[in-house]
């Protein structure tokens, strides 16, 4: 009688959350899962442990990481951003600069849409309870969105007439992006976080984008003519 070679090999470990593998970073998978929990418990009732659990990763690999849940949140959020404002390699397609604009609009609204709304819910709901972190991932996030568009924006309109005083100056550039975010992100963004359905939503971003666009050149072209 022949024994089954694979009666004594040891099975594979199963277990919740996503299974550890060489290429991935420990920081990355403690990350990929608070981010998991966060979105399903809520920043108040997800618990390290379960983060612990789902990375995989132990309580003291964690917190040799992060000083602990707030400082794991804060660096859930700083990641989201990052990965939605990371404009080096994008380039907005079209010749005009309406084209380039719309183009670019476009692309920061279906970002956001993707990836920020279940963030963005949670932080909304600790906001009483933890009004300070709920400040920071604010203005984190506006400063790098600002900055980031900013710089999409010079690119798209570089053959634009531009003076010492106006909308692209130096000195506004970063003020002209975050009115162009509050014309054309805001109101999708805020759409979204009242439960419209996405894919409705994504069918009207081209024709919204496009009109805010020539609302906002307009503007521009009036305050050239100072």
């Amino acid at each position: 009688m022949t024994r089954d070679s694979n009666s004594k090999r040891p099975q594979p470990r199963i277990g919740r959350g996503r299974p550890p593998k060489d290429a991935r970073d420990v920081k990355s998978r403690i990350l990929d899962a608070a981010q998991q929990v966060f979105l399903k418990r809520g920043y108040q009732s997800a618990s390290v442990d379960e983060i612990s659990e789902m990375a995989p990763a132990s309580k003291p690999t964690i917190y040799a990481h992060f000083d602990g849940k707030e400082a794991l949140f804060e660096a859930v959020i700083a990641r989201v951003i990052t990965g939605l404002t990371n404009f080096e390699d994008y380039e907005p397609s079209g010749r005009s600069v309406t084209d380039k604009l719309t183009s670019a609009g476009t692309e920061l609204v279906e970002r956001f849409l993707e990836d920020t709304v279940g963030v963005t819910r949670v932080t909304i709901a600790e906001a009483d309870r933890f009004p300070a972190l709920s400040r920071h991932v604010h203005e984190a996030g506006r400063d790098r969105a600002a900055a980031a568009v900013s710089h999409v924006l010079n690119d798209a309109t570089h053959m634009l007439q531009r003076g010492p005083k106006g909308p692209f100056s130096t000195k506004r550039s970063l003020a002209t992006a975050q009115i162009f975010m509050d014309l054309i992100l805001l109101p999708m963004l805020m759409r979204a976080l009242m439960g419209e359905d996405a894919k409705h939503l994504r069918k009207e971003v081209p024709g919204f984008v496009r009109e805010r666009v020539n609302f906002f050149l307009a503007a521009c072209e009036t305050d050239w003519g100072r």
